[in-house]
């Protein structure tokens, strides 16, 4: 599929999720079905699919190990083994996953091949994707951050590493001054980061040629979803200001199982929240299932031993042997009259028979 067509599906596909609820709480006041079920059965769609991947994933058989290994393996003592490329035990593995979820670790260590021609001579370079790498760790320890800050909403009182954290996010403290009553309040470093990250992993889609020729509508999609949703989140705390007490109330009420449609929250509520479902409910169907995938790809949590540990399958059903002795018995006579070359001759084997 053209690109700008992508761009043009996945932005349309945003548009109608941004449009859907200002439309079914501003004009038709439903602010049950986009306050209460809808919610519930986002999450409802989110656990179960993610439980039903894993549980898909976890029947895949793996007859081989097959991690991916990227420096020297155990052999002699005196040739020095890399641990964390190429574990050969347990802890080896568990440190590779952890430098792998916490900072990323392979792909701090991806290059980009690109190919040119200098001069009508061609030439190959290899190039450090250091802001890949950069973008997606603060990409998703600013999701992280602005996740855990939410935790204000469902809690009460408000647990202290939260309000610690708030804090540190936001001990900048860019306020703008009021003029004729209009302010801004202070800002939390992580929504700009979040929405510089999103927006530099957009245009690295849209101006790398090779990148921009594999991406589909999938690929955008999850990108303007989340653009949407700092951006909605952004409006209601800077300019379309909400009725924060309500919101925490309908916050509080659906994580006791207790839950309330207050009125006079916002649209803009509204919108927000129904981003935050249908990103939800994407989840365990979409390419963000990364997140659990990482704990179940073989080329990462297994460890590179095939060459002194035997492996059986444990599906391997038992298998009736034929040895070459019991071959031998059944078809001697056979192969002496064929001129075969036997163990044991005839003779010798009626002794033993007596």
């Amino acid at each position: 599929m053209n690109f700008v067509l992508s761009i043009l599906v996945s932005s349309l596909a945003v548009i109608i999720v941004v449009l859907i609820p200002w439309i079914g709480v501003g004009a038709l006041d439903l602010r049950v079905l986009f306050g209460i079920i809808i919610p519930y059965a986002a999450m409802a769609t989110f656990f179960v699919g993610i439980i039903v991947r894993v549980i898909d994933w976890g029947k895949s058989p793996v007859p081989f190990r097959i991690p991916t290994t990227a420096g020297q393996e155990w052999s002699f003592p005196w040739i020095k083994q890399n641990p964390i490329d190429n574990p050969k035990g347990t802890f080896g593995v568990v440190v590779r996953m952890f430098f792998e979820v916490v900072i990323f670790r392979s792909l701090f260590r991806n290059t980009r091949l690109e190919y040119r021609r200098v001069d009508g001579v061609p030439k190959i370079d290899y190039e450090w994707e250091k802001w890949l790498w950069l973008a997606a760790l603060v990409f998703h320890y600013s999701f992280l951050v602005i996740f855990v800050r939410h935790f204000r909403f469902f809690m009460e009182p408000v647990p202290g590493f939260v309000t610690l954290l708030q804090s540190l996010d936001g001990f900048m403290q860019m306020g703008a001054a009021p003029f004729n009553g209009f302010g801004l309040p202070g800002v939390y470093l992580t929504d700009m980061l979040l929405m510089a990250a999103v927006t530099w992993l957009f245009l690295r889609r849209v101006l790398y040629p090779q990148i921009r020729y594999i991406s589909l509508p999938a690929d955008y999609f999850p990108l303007f979803l989340i653009l949407a949703l700092g951006f909605t989140g952004m409006l209601m705390r800077y300019l379309l200001r909400v009725d924060i007490t309500k919101v925490k109330e309908l916050s509080l009420g659906l994580f006791k199982f207790s839950p309330t449609a207050p009125e006079g929250i916002g649209v803009i509520f509204y919108i927000h929240l129904f981003i935050i479902c249908v990103l939800i409910a994407y989840f365990p169907f979409s390419k963000l299932m990364h997140l659990a995938g990482v704990f179940m790809s073989p080329t990462r949590n297994l460890a590179n031993n095939s060459r002194f540990v035997r492996h059986i399958n444990p599906w391997n059903y038992p298998v009736e042997t034929h040895t070459y002795e019991e071959y031998e018995d059944e078809f001697r006579e056979h192969m002496i009259e064929a001129g075969l070359p036997v163990e044991k001759g005839a003779e010798s084997t009626e002794e033993t028979e007596k």
